[in-house]
């Protein structure tokens, strides 16, 4: 089946719904997902951004910018602290407890909104990862169009450069807590910096890549082909410089390069 057809299945089940509130994170997946449900329900659909100290500014900032520029209604959830023991200490069930917090939180402002359709923008591709917050979904009734349309990663970008939806290049991210391995506690000042180091690194031209958080150790992944670039360019010095003013006493670079779901080889 091609993407065409898939985007067709998607539009055909969005029409079924009376109306319908999407978990915006302006991702690449929920982005399109909020602009083709738009195009199917018109008014009928409401974004929702969680602001929270696990998500980066700039993802706020751009998830504004783009609910702004489409026109579609638009709430920011200011959640200032998610104070749950087993997401505090990372726990590898630590995004059940997570989401299940998030989206009854969501469930609510949907509520106050008339909506009685409140969607995620998990894809065919996350089924192959550990995804311990796919479950609380299910239990609390979200859906996923996406998933269920049968389309992967690799489609929703495409369909949204076809679709001149902006985030069809945009790299892929995840919460900072992804960055902290397993049973090591979450804290606010990990996650800061996470952020700055991120933040200085793309800074530096790198797009696609993560900053680990190992105790006084900083594991950068970069993409296979950036590596030499990254090492060679004299920029390393720089990062090295930068991470230790944040708090770390060693830079390291994973030479297995970038990729998703790295802490969970351990599981």
């Amino acid at each position: 089946m091609t993407a065409i057809e898939k985007l067709e299945i998607l539009k055909n089940n969005l029409r079924k719904l009376s109306n319908l509130t999407v978990a915006f994170s302006g991702g690449v997946d929920s982005t399109f997902l909020l602009k083709v449900a738009q195009d199917v329900l018109n008014e009928k659909v409401l974004a929702v951004t969680v602001n929270a100290f696990i998500h980066t500014n700039k993802e706020i900032k751009e998830s504004i910018e783009y609910a702004n520029k489409i026109n579609v209604k638009h709430i920011v959830l200011n959640i200032n602290d998610i104070n749950i023991k087993e997401f505090i200490d990372n726990v590898p069930e630590r995004c059940y407890f997570c989401k299940k917090d998030i989206f009854t939180k969501i469930i609510k402002v949907s509520n106050e909104n008339n909506i009685i359709n409140i969607a995620d923008g998990s894809n065919v591709d996350d089924l192959s990862d550990f995804r311990p917050g796919m479950r609380a979904l299910k239990e609390l009734g979200i859906i996923s169009p996406l998933k269920e349309a049968g389309l992967t990663k690799q489609e929703i970008r495409d369909l949204s450069k076809m679709l001149n939806i902006p985030t069809w290049n945009k790299p892929s991210f995840a919460c900072l807590a992804s960055r902290i391995p397993y049973n090591h506690k979450i804290t606010q000042q990990k996650l800061n910096m996470i952020e700055k180091s991120e933040e200085f690194i793309c800074g530096l031209g790198f797009k696609q890549f993560r900053v680990r958080h190992h105790g006084e150790i900083a594991r950068i992944e970069l993409k296979q082909d950036e590596i030499l670039k990254f090492l060679e360019s004299g920029l390393s010095n720089k990062v090295c410089e930068y991470l230790k003013s944040l708090g770390f006493n060693y830079v390291t670079i994973d030479l297995l390069g970038y990729r998703t779901g790295s802490m969970n080889e351990i599981l």
